[in-house]
This record gives structure tokens, C-alpha cells and sequence, in this order.
């Protein structure tokens, strides 16, 4: 979420990303005891231009201005944050107001409320910016595609919404034949807010399917992650491992925090010596 270069070519703003994720790369691999090793080169896919309105101005929106549909997704997204069932006798999620969930989920886990109200616009405003418009969910899935074939990658670490994004980009492209999935931080599996609209949808039996050429997929997810949930996305898709960690970090979902990482290090080394 939120790597939007504003005014930077596309190509410009996907050369500064992959810079500044080689190098948490790097400590990554330190802190791995792997600082021996080549850091395998990182070539990102940017395609946050294609979930923008080019005049539209940066906003500091907060919960209020989310459409009903972006509301309910807040909702089901707290209910999975929460760690109870109902959020109180007498009532249900569903038609609990928007900022009494976000203040009752906040006491809940120690958060504070405007942190809580910020990821929740952050996150659900990027989301349905994709899911909602099928032409920015075929441009965005276009450039991740894209950015494969042409590095020929067969490792892809896909983080947050891009999860979601390279999920579906491979599932549209069986051809391009990647070898490794690693998704960090990711809420392919959130109820409501995401799974439900996955394109393919999930089968009968209410799982995700693996992408075509897939052959190994690994998932890491931060315990303190409040966007990776449900925790184990292997109980909804056909991940082969799944890790899990507190990374103790303030930037507890980036993925500048999940490069960093020895974990993440760790999962792909032995997946990247050729790389």
C-alpha cells in the first residue's frame, strides 16, 4: 500500500522502488546470517499510476468519507481484527456505525482510534480502487504481467494488495510459468472485503485456487500485521508454507519491514542462488 510516486514516470518510480527494497533486502539477508550470499536483484512492478485519477488531488480522508460499499468492507476487515465473535450484546456488525466499530476494536487491541480509522481508509480505499473498477484491475494486472515476462522472473514476492493483483495477473496468465510465490502481508484471504471478489472466485468448497504454474508458494505474514488476515492463508489457499513472526516493527506492514526481515531472507535465499 501507498507507493504512489507522484509526478515520477512509471518506469522512474519502479527503478527508485526496486532501489530502496535491494538494500532491506540486503539487511535482510544480515540479519539471516546469509550476508555471504548475492542479494538476488529486485525488479519492481509499479502499477499504483493505474489506481489513480490523474487530477484527482491527494486526500486526507478519513473513515466518514468511504463509500457504503468501502464502509462494509471496513467492517468486515475490523471484525477480523477483533478478537471476539459480536462486538457487543444486542448488536451485529453489520449495522454497527462505522467509527463506533473503529473506537471499539481500537480499546480492544490498544490501538489508537485515529491509527486505527488511518489504515482502515489506507487499506480499503486502495482496495476497492482495484477490485471495484474492472478496467484498473485489468491495467494494474496488465503492468504486473508485464514486468514478469519481460525479467523473466520465476521468484515473485508479492506484498499487501499486490498479493491480490499478482494472485489474479497469474491466474489471467498461466504462461508465465513462475516457479515461487511469496506473499508478504497479505489479505487474499480477508472475508467480505477481498476473497469473496477474487477473480476466479474461490471453488465450492470456499478455497482459493493456486495459480497455474505455481510450483511452490510460500506465505509470511507478520504476527502484529492488521492487514494479513486471516493469519494462516494457507487455511483458504493451497500455500505449501506458511511462517509467521513478530517483526516488532512501527511500520508494521510495509514491505521496506517484511525485506528487512531474517524470515523473508531465509524463505528465499535457497529459492534464489541462480537468481
Amino acid at each position: 500500500m501507498r507507493n504512489y510516486e507522484r509526478g515520477l514516470d512509471p518506469d522512474v518510480a519502479a527503478d527508485k522502488l526496486a532501489q530502496r527494497w535491494q538494500e532491506r533486502l540486503k539487511f535482510g539477508y544480515t540479519d539471516a546470517g546469509l550476508g555471504h550470499l548475492d542479494v538476488p536483484d529486485i525488479t519492481a512492478a509499479y502499477y499504483a499510476h493505474t489506481l489513480r485519477d490523474p487530477e484527482a488531488q491527494s486526500s486526507d480522508g478519513g473513515p466518514d468519507d468511504l463509500t457504503p460499499p468501502e464502509k462494509q468492507a471496513v467492517l468486515a476487515w475490523l471484525r477480523a481484527v477483533d478478537l471476539q465473535d459480536e462486538p457487543a450484546e444486542g448488536q451485529s456488525w453489520g449495522g454497527l456505525p462505522l467509527r463506533q466499530a473503529i473506537d471499539l476494536v481500537a480499546r480492544r487491541r490498544g490501538i489508537a482510534a485515529k491509527t486505527l480509522g488511518r489504515i482502515a481508509v489506507a487499506l480499503l480505499s486502495e482496495v476497492y480502487s482495484y477490485l471495484a473498477s474492472p478496467s484498473r484491475r485489468r491495467r494494474a494486472r496488465e503492468v504486473v504481467a508485464e514486468t514478469i515476462r519481460a525479467c523473466g522472473a520465476k521468484v515473485v514476492v508479492a506484498h499487501s494488495l499486490g498479493s491480490v493483483v499478482t494472485y489474479e495477473a497469474l491466474h489471467a496468465y498461466p504462461d508465465l510459468g513462475v516457479e515461487v510465490l511469496v506473499t508478504l502481508g497479505s489479505p487474499l484471504g480477508l472475508p467480505g472485503a477481498v476473497f469473496d471478489m477474487l477473480e476466479p472466485s474461490p471453488d465450492t468448497s470456499q478455497r482459493g485456487q493456486r495459480p497455474p504454474g505455481v510450483h511452490h508458494w510460500i506465505n509470511i505474514a507478520d504476527a502484529g500485521d492488521l492487514v494479513a488476515l486471516p493469519r494462516r492463508l494457507g487455511d483458504r489457499f493451497p500455500v505449501d508454507v506458511h511462517q509467521e513472526t513478530h517483526m516488532a516493527a512501527v511500520d508494521f506492514h510495509t514491505l521496506d519491514t517484511y525485506l528487512g526481515s531474517g524470515l523473508t531472507a531465509a524463505a528465499l535465499a535457497p529459492h534464489c542462488a541462480d537468481c
